[in-house]
């Protein structure tokens, strides 16, 4: 997937970074060493090495051990109680949890205090603060934005003085981004349901694109067996 429209800024988020993350140091694993030569998929796994070259070992070893549980608070929806474990470094409202609760048994999750989201994910926001620093009112659009991670990180780090429009080409899963935003609370978001090439069409309009394509499953591996294959 490409985009149409030539812009300043273009964020593109590798999927394999995703591998990088905070490993928690859980006793149960979700794979093993063993599990993992068997269930992935040999091509797979020569891709990997070729790309990571000398980080491919840590690749694998974090494979081996079950996914860490993060989560995003809402800084428009300050709750006074909530536990404060470990901080994510690179997003200031970013929480590392000890366990994974049951979230839809939370009001507070369904109030939208928060957003449960891969730390890997929040480093976006290192990118986007910088250029938030040298820019006022920034028109941002997120090209596959469902089911809404991205796009609340955005709205929240952008203000309300920003612009943001969140696409999901796949009409399927634009209810599930709507309700996430909804949750969310920003006024600025607008949704889309386009082809990204449509916006080739508003050529120099916004200042930052946020692609997070192909999807390739692989954050599902440590979460899934099953995804593994």
């Amino acid at each position: 997937m490409q985009c149409a429209v030539k812009l300043p800024l273009f964020i593109a988020v590798a999927s394999v970074f995703k591998a990088k993350c905070r490993v928690w140091p859980f006793t149960n694993l979700y794979l093993t060493r063993n599990t993992i030569a068997v269930n992935l998929p040999p091509a797979f796994m020569e891709r990997m090495k070729v790309a990571l070259a000398g980080d491919y070992p840590a690749f694998e070893a974090s494979l081996a051990q079950p996914a860490p549980v993060s989560l995003r608070l809402n800084p428009s929806k300050p709750v006074t109680g909530f536990s404060q474990p470990d901080a994510v470094p690179w997003h200031p409202e970013g929480r590392y949890l000890p366990e994974r609760p049951v979230y839809t048994l939370d009001p507070l999750f369904h109030a939208g205090a928060y957003y449960v989201q891969e730390a890997s994910s929040m480093f976006v926001f290192q990118a986007i603060r910088q250029w938030a620093e040298r820019h006022q009112k920034l028109r941002v659009l997120d090209l596959c934005a469902a089911p809404g991670g991205k796009i609340t990180l955005l709205a929240s780090a952008l203000g309300n003085e920003a612009l943001v429009v969140a696409n999901e080409v796949i009409q399927s899963r634009v209810p599930a981004l709507r309700m996430n935003l909804e949750k969310w609370g920003f006024p600025n978001v607008a949704i889309a349901n386009h082809d990204p090439a449509d916006f080739s069409k508003l050529p120099g309009f916004f200042d930052v694109v946020l692609v997070d394509a192909p999807c390739s499953g692989e954050g599902l591996f440590r979460k899934s067996p099953e995804a593994a294959t």
